[in-house]
């Protein structure tokens, strides 16, 4: 599968017509119609019902809705790229684990964006183990991460504390109880943990403060991200261990619940490559730095 081929396909599905695709497009009709056909025949599917006018099929539909993204998010990097080579861009590329941005993280990027106006900013979403290897490659500047890892070529810094707190179902029988969440009150249940690869994740994490107690959950649920762990715990599937500050995310169907065990946070770590002197590194520390939210 090509780039032309989603041109082509997107602009027979925008224009309902072989002929107006063509046209539009500046093509025969004939090798237009057999482009389409290739990529059915590549995919296995059939996208469109040939007949007047030409519809989308429910794979098309897909398909459509994708390729458009694509090809918008091509015409992007191709106009950046031209921008980059006529002009010196100050960038900043910051890697981040979701779970980040339910504490302070986007009022200090917030606060950035207004004291760096001129700082292009590009975010990913990536584990731990992808932070270091972009770091590394320069693919992005800055990572904030829950986990620690040893690597000489990366300075690392905790910047926040965060504790853990249990996610139970509205009706969960330890809610009845007061104070707060005991460990082994959670080892018959079934903890669904945010399980990502490559490893580590922050399911290690937490499973490490299972096993530092000498616990082990009856069974462990593995989802892709806090949200659908989140979900499976209102269903009543299981219990999930969460940063603290997933009380942000405002579910009342899930009962957000302190955990009675010294020491179990998750930290938030900011990392870059060892020796970067950017100015644009160097404000980011400084707002962290003076974050008042952060120092307490």
């Amino acid at each position: 599968m090509e780039l032309r081929h989603l041109r082509y396909f997107t602009t027979v599905a925008a224009e309902r017509s072989f002929r107006r695709a063509a046209d539009k497009l500046h093509v025969a009709q004939p090798p237009l119609s057999r482009q389409i056909q290739q990529l059915e025949d590549e995919l296995g599917v059939r996208l469109l019902d040939r007949g007047r006018p030409i519809t989308l099929t429910g794979p098309g539909r897909y398909l459509f809705e994708h390729a458009q993204q694509i090809l918008l998010r091509v015409e992007e990097m191709r106009a950046m790229t031209r921008r980059l080579g006529k002009q010196k861009v100050a960038r900043l590329g910051v890697g981040f684990v979701a779970s980040t941005l339910y504490d302070a993280l986007p009022e200090v990027i917030r606060r950035f964006r207004i004291t760096s106006p001129d700082v292009e900013i590009s975010f990913v979403e990536m584990t731990t183990a992808e932070q270091i290897a972009a770091l590394k490659d320069g693919r992005i500047d800055v990572a904030f991460g829950r986990l620690h890892f040893d690597d000489v070529s990366i300075t690392r810094k905790v910047i926040r504390q965060e504790g853990l707190i249990a996610a139970l179902p509205r009706q969960h029988s330890l809610l009845k109880k007061r104070g707060g969440v005991k460990l082994r009150e959670l080892i018959g249940e079934t903890v669904i943990l945010d399980y990502r690869t490559p490893r580590p994740s922050y399911a290690e994490l937490v499973l490490g403060y299972f096993h530092e107690r000498g616990l082990t959950p009856a069974a462990v649920f593995e989802v892709r991200d806090l949200q659908t762990a989140l979900g499976l715990v209102a269903s009543g599937a299981g219990v999930a261990v969460v940063p603290a500050s997933a009380r942000r995310l405002g579910r009342d169907d899930v009962a957000f619940v302190d955990l009675d065990e010294p020491g179990m946070i998750a930290p938030i770590v900011m990392c870059s490559r060892v020796g970067d002197k950017s100015a644009e590194l160097a404000q980011l520390r400084k707002l962290i730095r003076d974050f008042d939210e952060w120092k307490s």
